[in-house]
């Protein structure tokens, strides 16, 4: 029987969640809902020093707007909790004493002094093979000696004993074989002297005991999964060893190193899923959901970051992502972030979702202006708007007009080529406007363009200045739309408000 497809995400609730670890949770779902799996989000915050309040609410809030709903964990519920590390504390001692006991890891009663005095001696100090035997460890002290020190709880943690002189290997489904010197990995603390084990130690027990079968993570894990590799050996478990996935890093958009959570104040664009504000340093950053950005364009332009189904599409539902997803379309090498094409993914979601599907967001971006407008005739403006929109933010500029008349006027543009005739036109304009019976933007064209033609003014000259006329300035959709859909009071009013306005 095939092994159920199980993988997770397990962030530690440190700050906020960095577009490549929404990227990494986006093809654990990818591949999870493909192979009729599931996708568990795991809490790793076993190290308290660095734990920040709301982070863990916050992962929740990007997941739940990402639409990427784990399956089991973390305030999801699942047969292998608990989900958070700092609840799992009792089990990860048991494993390693286990360690220990075998001959695979050991007590090691060093202080903080002792290590800083190492440094001092040996420069880039590292608790290795070479190093071991001259530190105060259950290896150069006597057992009795040991034993007396755990039982009067000296201060201590559990270091795992890495062998000299052997390769491991492993394979990787993207980078395929993969090789380390042991002699190059240093016997990393498993537990800790609060009792808390570290990420080495708790994640190879966590994922043996809820069976995940892939794990998903960048390539900067990369180092650590000698380490793995070795726990999964010596804890017997060798057989249960999920399959590894590096996944290749997002670069800044010069290619020169990773994009970090520092980089967007610098660079001018979200590096974060949602606005992120730590409670600790009050700093806030923005969030592609407050910049105007739709989930589904997030995750289209995350998936592609790396990614491809070799085919020339580049637009990508997530039911079609999880048709398409394969790890030998995934890149080994790094993909560099591009700020313009992430804006153009959005502006193409934003062109392919109905006006129905894009009200709510719209209503969101509207309502921080105070403006509530009527659910129909909003339906009606976002058709009318959206192929100027870039980001959500920019419905309330290309649409602002239609529920309210303009605050200024671009004068130079009303002011140019101006002249008494075409006062006299704007004027004779008004009245025939008021005249009309019927308001749709067919008769409206018509009226405009034989008064023109009465009055021997070419139509081009009249049109830029009936536009700013009804919005300001000189955008917006055709203008005898905008004028049917404010309506005829409204039109006449703010062709009168401007005629005042540019008192020539």
């Amino acid at each position: 029987m095939e092994k159920e497809v199980r993988v997770r995400f397990a962030p530690s609730p440190t700050g906020g969640l960095h577009i490549g670890g929404v990227r990494t949770i986006l093809y654990n779902y990818l591949f999870a809902k493909q192979n009729n799996g599931k996708f568990i989000l795991r809490i790793e915050d076993t190290d308290q020093s660095r734990f920040v309040p709301g982070a863990e609410e916050y992962i929740l809030k990007c997941l739940k707007w990402c639409g990427l709903t784990p399956d089991e964990g973390v305030s999801y519920g699942g047969d292998y909790g608990p989900y958070r590390q700092s609840e799992r504390k009792k089990i990860y001692r048991e494993f390693a004493e286990q360690l220990v006991a075998q001959g695979n890891a050991y007590y090691a009663f060093d202080t903080s002094v002792d290590l800083e005095n190492k440094r001092n001696v040996i420069p880039n100090f590292q608790y290795n093979q070479t190093t071991r035997m001259q530190m105060r460890n259950s290896m150069t002290i006597p057992h009795e000696a040991v034993e007396s020190l755990v039982k009067q709880g000296a201060p201590h943690v559990i270091r795992i004993k890495v062998p000299e002189n052997e390769n491991i290997y492993f394979n990787d489904l993207i980078r395929g074989d993969v090789a380390f010197d042991t002699n190059q990995v240093d016997d990393k603390v498993l537990l800790k002297a609060d009792g808390m084990p570290t990420y080495h130690l708790a994640v190879v027990v966590d994922d043996y005991l809820m069976k995940i079968s892939h794990i998903f993570r960048g390539e900067e894990w990369l180092p650590s999964a000698p380490v793995h590799i070795l726990l999964w050996k010596y804890l017997g478990w060798e057989t249960d060893m999920p399959k590894w996935v590096h996944l290749p890093l997002i670069l800044k958009p010069d290619g020169k190193g990773k994009l970090s959570k520092r980089d967007g104040e610098k660079l001018g664009f979200p590096v974060f899923a949602t606005e992120w504000i730590d409670s600790k340093t009050h700093e806030k950053a923005i969030g592609y959901k407050e910049i105007g950005f739709l989930p589904q364009a997030l995750n289209n332009l995350l998936a592609l970051l790396g990614w491809n189904d070799s085919t020339e599409q580049e637009i990508f539902t997530l039911q079609e992502m999880i048709d398409a997803f394969s790890l030998d379309r995934v890149h080994k090498s790094g993909a560099k972030f591009d700020w313009d094409k992430a804006k153009w993914f959005n502006a193409e979601w934003i062109k392919k979702l109905s006006a129905h599907e894009l009200l709510p967001y719209v209503n969101d971006v509207l309502a921080t202006k105070n403006i509530y407008p009527d659910k129909e005739y909003l339906i009606t403006i976002i058709d009318l708007v959206k192929e100027r929109c870039v980001l959500l933010n920019d419905f309330y500029e290309q649409s602002y007009f239609f529920f309210a008349e303009p605050l200024d006027y671009d004068m130079e543009a009303l002011k140019s080529k101006w002249s008494v005739e075409k006062t006299l036109y704007f004027n004779d304009l008004i009245t025939q406007f008021s005249q009309i019976q019927t308001w749709e933007a067919v008769e409206i064209e018509d009226i405009f363009k034989k008064l023109a033609s009465t009055k021997a003014i070419k139509v081009g000259e009249l049109m830029l200045p009936f536009r700013v006329m009804l919005v300001g300035g000189k955008f917006g959709p055709q203008v005898f739309l905008i004028a049917q859909h404010v309506g005829k009071q409204q039109t006449v009013a703010r062709i009168a408000k401007a005629l005042e306005t540019i008192d020539i």
